[in-house]
């Protein structure tokens, strides 16, 4: 059979409908071509730049650690907190310090869809490079300078647990730092131990502070100093200065660390952990251990906060990141630092409950009546 023209036959033996035939797709205009290059192209850019560097690191939950508990040292665990030379008696169940991991340093920061990323996370915080690493600072500079946060906080931790508990020791005002061309630049040292200002003997740094504001500036202060065995008087003349924040003050310009003989030992042992901020939860931990009776019972508690050799409870960074940790660890009660409360207040996460804490005081009373089921309305709270 001869096909002619545009008739088909089906497969059925019968006429097959007729195909028109198909046109030619008309050119694309010039303005078609390059507005798809030019989206294209911005696609292009728009990836190289969310992966490019930026100027902020990203704080978000680090690791929970139960100051009751244990922790791993050489895969082998160990108390973190372990006291020595006196009785000690069992303890409650959970007190929670915790902890923020940041993410990025000047070697190696976040990319830009990573910020992006956090900046809607809940639970991270976007900061500034330069918050955590000023110009000049290395990952290992801030490192070591934390790790020393973190010595000195334990030892503050102690002093004031033992404190609470009129338990006797001693403490020494060192010289850690001489600020230059400051008035006590070439006559103290790193390393000095102040003994007394003005007449007045001081133990600690708010001593010294307060000898210091009340004298004045623009007049000779008489220190005792003790430098390799040796005592001896210096006279420096304080200066008035004015901060940041257009508050004035009157100094010598020296940086100071208390050091202290405790009567018995007490060592903390926590790896790769830096910072002040566990400051209160190690002295809750430690009076724990040191009085009869589980301080917070059976609940759990996690909390944050510096804490001085008085009691005295300071503010921390990351106080969101942390709210999230304890939440995710199990935690039914929040310690927060007063001066954090407006950080708190809005961002809570359901489940918690987040008093507000001055003192190493305020933090005993929260846990005697969450261990003895008491109400706790009328403890204060992080609230609007």
């Amino acid at each position: 059979m001869t096909l002619q023209g545009d008739d088909q036959i089906g497969a059925d033996g019968t006429d097959a409908p007729a195909v028109e035939p198909q046109q030619p797709e008309p050119p694309r205009s010039r303005a078609s071509v390059i507005g798809w290059c030019s989206l294209a192209v911005s696609f292009v850019i728009l990836g190289v730049l969310a992966l490019s560097p930026s100027p902020y690191v990203i704080q978000q939950p680090g690791p929970v650690f139960n100051v009751l508990g244990e922790t791993e040292l050489d895969d082998e665990p160990e108390p973190l907190i372990s006291i020595s030379g006196t009785e000690t008696h069992d303890v409650g169940k959970t007190l929670d310090m915790l902890t923020v991991s940041v993410v990025g340093n000047p070697e190696q920061s976040p990319n830009w869809f990573q910020i992006a990323t956090a900046w809607f996370s809940p639970s991270e915080a976007v900061v500034p490079m330069s918050l955590y690493f000023p110009d000049g600072t290395t990952a290992e500079e801030r490192d070591a300078q934390s790790q020393v946060m973190m010595v000195n906080s334990q030892q503050d931790a102690v002093a004031a647990a033992l404190t609470e508990l009129d338990v006797d020791f001693t403490s020494s005002l060192i010289v850690g730092g001489v600020v230059e061309h400051a008035p006590a630049d070439g006559v103290l040292k790193v390393g000095d131990e102040i003994i007394e200002a003005g007449g007045t003997a001081v133990t600690d740094v708010s001593g010294l502070q307060d000898v210091i504001a009340e004298h004045g500036a623009d007049q000779p202060l008489t220190l005792i100093v003790v430098r390799d065995g040796e005592k001896f008087d210096v006279d420096i003349t304080p200066t008035e200065v004015e901060y940041s924040d257009g508050a004035t003050g009157v100094v010598i310009g020296v940086q100071t660390t208390e050091t202290y003989e405790f009567p018995f030992d007490v060592s903390i042992k926590l790896n790769d952990v830096g910072g002040p901020s566990a400051g209160m939860m190690f002295a809750l931990g430690i009076i724990d251990k040191l009085t009869p009776g589980p301080l917070p019972g059976d609940a759990s508690v996690a909390g944050t906060g510096t804490i001085d050799a008085e009691g005295q409870v300071g503010p921390i960074g990351g106080i969101r990141q942390k709210l999230y940790a304890a939440r995710d660890a199990g935690a039914e009660y929040f310690l927060a630092p007063a001066d954090n409360c407006d950080e708190v207040v809005g961002h809570v996460p359901d489940g918690l409950t987040v008093f507000k804490v001055a003192t190493l005081e305020d933090s005993l009373a929260v846990l005697k009546s969450v261990r003895d089921g008491d109400s706790t309305a009328s403890l204060p709270m992080c609230s609007p």
